[in-house]
């Protein structure tokens, strides 16, 4: 089975996607959209096209734990996603995603200009690729 990671913003979705494995994330595309109805109606292609089964939506918390305002909106896009597109949705604590993405791309020597374009994809290949690494007991949760 493959899983859909998601990187949920207020104007593009990031999309990551693990092997048949369920071992290793990889980028997928990110999607521009103006409204949640547009972005259900491009996941729901997506869905179709992979067989996909459960969704790993990256949640936004505060840095001490707390839900954030943004997450209030993610927790609504979790409900939207489960009754329009019948998948079963992950929460994931997507803390530091785009920071730990944005090294990774750096630390490639992507352009700035490039990174851009990739940033939203790669952070949902983090948040992704934590929630299998804790699935299979290969992940330690450290802040400090």
């Amino acid at each position: 089975m493959r899983y859909l990671g998601l990187d949920y913003g207020s104007k593009t979705l990031g999309v990551s996607i693990s092997d048949e494995t369920e071992t290793i994330a990889s980028t997928l595309k990110t999607i521009k959209y103006a409204n949640d109805e547009e972005l259900l109606i491009e996941l729901d292609k997506i869905v179709k096209e992979f067989n996909i089964k459960e969704v790993v939506l990256g949640l936004p918390l505060n840095m001490n734990g707390t839900d954030s305002v943004r997450g209030a909106e993610t927790y609504s896009f979790k409900t939207k996603i489960e009754k329009k597109l019948n998948v079963k949705v992950y929460l994931q604590d997507e803390r530091l995603s785009t920071v730990e993405a944005e090294k990774v791309l750096i630390g490639s020597h992507i352009r700035r200009n490039n990174r851009k374009k990739v940033i939203d994809s790669m952070a949902a290949v983090i948040i992704l690729q934590t929630f299998l690494d804790k699935r299979k007991g290969n992940y330690e949760y450290n802040i400090s």
